[in-house]
């Protein structure tokens, strides 16, 4: 990573404001081709990175397991429980994947082949035991170890790892005729820097990335309308529209570095896309020290923004919210049951209220909350911000709005729904404002917090910025706790905001009306 942020962005480019974008919110006509691209059912995309641990996990349990059942039906019996196959049987199975790992069989593109995968996994499969033998030979424990064991564990793990490759075969193949393992790539720029870039990713054997199209803010005099045969699909403004419609993965930047202004100002509308952004260096003049570049296929570039929580992070938050989540909704069904009976006792209307609010890659989602409200003077876009004394609100409404008990059956989206996390930028209404201001016209880079998923709680929240949003300050430091929690999440710091949560809750009451 370069080790710049968005709000850097944004501060290197503040004087002109010819470059600010189109607010966020605004949708914006895409060019018939581009629409048609972004209409076409994509899947979501599998991890290659979790893939590939999953596929470790699942054959050092099935070496392990194979290897013990063995054991317990040949050798027990006779001679019980022997140190030396103990040490072997768990010894062996982290061998396995050693082994596995220096022969490139946790590679995706192997695992896409049927008789690359099956030579690799012969040779790392016997060159193990052979290993395993030789160690047993020069520590003198050959007599205590059961030949037959051994012998069965070889051939049979063998032909249960070779079966379940061949299944695994078909599976990716499957996937990756879906996409789910290609990255859905876009290029920003034209000419011939694009070109060449084109040309050599699409020439890379076994390459992960479909190219979707090129966006330019240039005319078709200097940026063509195709680069490589790739069709150029609309503006840079255009492309942050497309990225909101269909799946986009990663947006390669191909103007020159000395352009900076230019440079600058494509950054400053795309950072606030959850997408990997890189600027391509294989034209560039400048060179860096080798490790300053990651590669896309051979394509050297260097880093801008990654993608927040990704690989791995998706998973382990997805538990995290699933369990703890669970566990919340559980332990407060108590809570839940008595705000739901004294809703209905206060006024007429449901108990529940449902409001469309700004999710992840601005996508609207349904969020469920205690209906504060009487049903007639409902604002489900909240274009009035509720105030003190607020005669809208219910007698009952003041009090679970104050103390965000309102807020308890958004655990039904976490667990349930899966469009909100226990932890994360809180989701604001669609037509939310800041004085007589839509948030997006306040803040510069608003959107950049729809970058992950939104939670119940979060950082803002923690701090105090929580409730009314009169004034410009109160919205603009909001955002800014958000976007550091999305730069700095880690698994430790949703912990962290839990545990805060009650006691910002008692400490800042007087913050909701």
């Amino acid at each position: 990573m370069l080790g710049i942020t968005g709000r850097d962005i944004i501060k290197a480019v503040e004087a002109d404001q010819a470059a600010k974008p189109a607010a966020d919110g605004e949708r914006r006509e895409l060019s018939a081709l581009a629409a048609k691209i972004a209409d076409e059912t994509v899947g979501s995309a599998y991890s290659p990175v979790v893939l590939g641990g999953f596929v470790r996990l699942i054959e050092f349990t099935v070496v392990l397991s194979l290897g013990a059942v063995i054991y317990l039906g040949w050798v027990y019996p006779v001679h019980g429980l022997q140190w030396t196959s103990t040490v072997s049987l768990f010894g062996l199975a982290m061998l396995t994947l050693a082994a596995f790992q220096a022969a490139g069989l946790y590679d995706v593109h192997v695992f896409r082949t049927h008789v690359a995968q099956f030579s690799r996994l012969l040779i790392a499969w016997t060159l193990v035991f052979l290993v395993a033998v030789a160690l047993a030979f020069f520590f003198k424990a050959g007599e205590e170890l059961s030949r037959v064991w051994l012998g069965s564990w070889y051939v049979s793990g063998l032909i249960i790892l070779a079966s379940a490759r061949v299944a695994l075969a078909q599976v990716v193949r499957s996937w990756s005729r879906a996409g789910r393992l290609q990255r859905r790539a876009v290029v920003v720029g034209g000419g011939e820097p694009a070109e060449e870039l084109i040309q050599s990713i699409l020439a890379q054997e076994d390459s992960d990335v479909t190219i979707c199209g090129t966006f330019d803010d240039r005319t078709d005099a200097r940026s063509p309308a195709h680069a490589a045969h790739v069709p150029k699909l609309g503006t840079v403004d255009d492309l942050v529209e497309f990225a909101r419609r269909t799946r986009v993965d990663l947006v390669i930047v191909t103007i020159p570095m000395t352009a900076e202004a230019r440079v600058l100002t494509m950054l400053r509308k795309l950072w606030v896309l959850p997408v990997d952004i890189r600027l391509a260096a294989h034209t560039a003049k400048l060179r860096f020290r080798p490790r300053a570049y990651s590669y896309i296929g051979n394509v050297p570039v260097l880093d801008v923004f990654d993608k927040p929580i990704q690989d791995w992070d998706v998973v382990l938050k997805w538990i995290f919210d699933k369990v703890v989540g669970t566990l919340a909704l559980i332990a407060l069904s108590p809570v839940l049951l008595a705000t739901a009976i004294a809703v209905k006792l206060d006024s007429k209307g449901p108990v529940l209220f449902r409001q469309k609010r700004y999710g992840f890659n601005n996508e609207l989602v349904e969020v469920f909350k205690f209906r504060s409200m009487y049903t007639d003077m409902s604002d489900a876009t909240a274009s009035k911000l509720v105030s003190k004394g607020d005669p809208r609100v219910t007698r009952v409404g003041r009090f679970i709005r104050k103390t965000s008990i309102d807020e308890l059956p958004q655990l039904i989206n976490v667990v349930f729904k899966g469009n909100l996390s226990l932890v994360g930028p809180r989701p604001h209404a669609a037509h939310a404002k800041a004085a007589d201001k839509l948030y997006d016209d306040v803040v510069d880079g608003y959107f950049a917090r729809h970058k992950v998923k939104p939670g119940i709680t979060g950082w803002a929240q923690i701090n105090g910025w929580r409730g009314e949003t009169d004034t410009p300050e109160k919205i603009q430091r909001r955002v800014e706790h958000d976007l550091y929690y999305i730069e700095n999440w880690s698994i430790l710091f949703d912990l962290y905001i839990l545990a805060k949560t009650p006691i910002s809750l008692a400490q800042h009451r007087d913050n909701a009306f």
